[in-house]
């Protein structure tokens, strides 16, 4: 199975789906522990070549993917991607993302983050997008804020990173505020 051709131009490169060769700057990038400080536990850290062989093929054949690199001269320093929820959330999925930190501040994601949005919507029955945002990541905030999401919680003291209880912070956009936030954008 080959996946289908999903590439987004980006000012400053692209989101493309993971492939082959996409290890070793996979683990020059992730494997820092200022982005771990942000991601979810299982987000290894170290991030070792197995980590990033085992990425690669678990993202590689999919004909819709849902993980995406972020490749700025020709080489992927980040991902951007979502997991569809269940049961009674099953119209509901969660976005997640990072880059680099040699990146950061360039306006990769606020650029990314839209354009992510917009494939979601566009390509899976889905009415909600949230992401979660820890305590403390304000550069996060701002990018979800800028691409439409809106805060709708901070579950106090909810997410246990580096063994201190943190704040976690739900943004989402609603299906009906995307095409509203397109609409407008495009009346320009």
């Amino acid at each position: 199975m080959t996946t289908t051709l999903v590439c987004f131009p980006l000012s400053v490169g692209q989101l493309r789906p993971w492939r082959e060769g996409d290890e070793e700057s996979l683990v020059r990038h992730a494997s820092n522990r200022q982005i771990w400080n942000n991601v979810r536990d299982f987000f290894p850290y170290p991030y070792t070549p197995r980590d990033a062989h085992s990425w690669v093929r678990s993202n590689k054949s999919y004909q819709q993917p849902n993980n995406l690199a972020v490749e700025v001269d020709g080489k992927a320093v980040g991902n951007i991607g979502f997991t569809v929820k269940d049961d009674i959330y099953r119209y509901n999925a969660e976005i997640g993302y990072w880059v680099g930190e040699e990146y950061w501040g360039r306006g990769i994601m606020t650029e990314a983050i839209p354009i992510m949005t917009d494939y979601i919507f566009k390509n899976f029955q889905l009415n909600r997008i949230f992401a979660c945002v820890l305590e403390g990541n304000t550069a996060s905030m701002r990018v979800l804020t800028n691409a439409g999401y809106q805060q709708e919680a901070i579950h106090r003291k909810a997410a246990v990173k580096n063994n201190q209880y943190l704040d976690e912070y739900i943004y989402a956009i609603l299906r009906a505020e995307h095409r509203e936030l397109k609409s407008s954008i495009s009346t320009r």
